[in-house]
């Protein structure tokens, strides 16, 4: 098989799930198959436009910028709108693209509910991390300089990076999971900072997260029938052993 030839059939294998259920989702209700989407990235575009305010900056840190050095109850009241709140240091409109994208292809593959509790454990799950690691300190496995404590920990990159391995695992594009979680392991080893870490453990908690799913629906599914584990056919019964009975 030529390589290209064998490259589309990994593609399609790959991928033909997701895309047909993205694309007939989107061509029978267009923009109503993903409402939480549009307003996903209008409140993202809306804290970067307030944030950018001489007058904007502190109310958007004080409702949603997350530090490690913040008292724990705090940090966990800002996640969910830090969510949202882009990174100063970076393009907003990487940010925005990947709101777009991710959940949305999340919103019709997974649902609204599941793709909002999977991007906030996503997040959390960095939050926490980050104030974890500052614990343990730089000279631990996993720890952090004291200096990280003050940095600014906002924006969607672990949620989005928790919701492509979810619906990688649910779509079982087990390629592609591995090529996500390859190029966060390649991002803390070219840049050792706190956002490549924290996206570490927002897919350690997520790959938990998968593995309780998956065992949960194994325990779901009905048990198989003993007529079937022997291989009869449907409506057939095993026989006792006894002559059968002549009419």
């Amino acid at each position: 098989m030529r390589p290209m030839a064998a490259l589309r059939t990994v593609a399609r294998r790959e991928w033909a799930p997701l895309l047909s259920t993205v694309r007939g989702a989107l061509a029978r209700s267009r923009l109503r198959a993903v409402p939480m989407t549009p307003a996903a990235v209008g409140l993202t575009a809306l804290l970067q436009a307030v944030q950018n305010q001489p007058w904007g900056l502190r109310p958007v840190q004080v409702l949603g910028s997350v530090r490690a050095e913040d008292p724990l109850w705090t940090a966990l009241l800002r996640t969910p709108l830090s969510l949202f709140v882009p990174a100063l240091d970076l393009p907003v409109w990487g940010a925005l693209a990947q709101v777009l994208v991710v959940f949305g292809v999340a919103e019709i593959c997974l649902g609204r509910q599941r793709t909002l509790l999977i991007a906030y454990i996503a997040t959390l799950a960095g939050t926490l991390y980050a104030r974890t690691g500052v614990a343990v300190g730089p000279d631990g496995l996993f720890g952090l300089p004291a200096s990280d404590a003050q940095v600014v920990d906002t924006g969607p990159s672990a949620a989005v990076v928790g919701l492509a391995i979810y619906v990688c695992h649910a779509y079982r594009a087990w390629f592609t999971g591995a090529v996500v979680i390859a190029a966060m392991v390649i991002e803390v080893l070219l840049r050792n900072n706190l956002a490549g870490k924290e996206h570490l453990a927002a897919i350690a908690a997520v790959l938990i997260l998968c593995g309780l799913t998956a065992r949960y629906d194994r325990r779901r599914q009905p048990p198989v029938r003993r007529d079937q584990d022997l291989g009869l056919g449907v409506g057939t019964r095993a026989r006792s052993g006894a002559p059968p009975m002549r009419s």
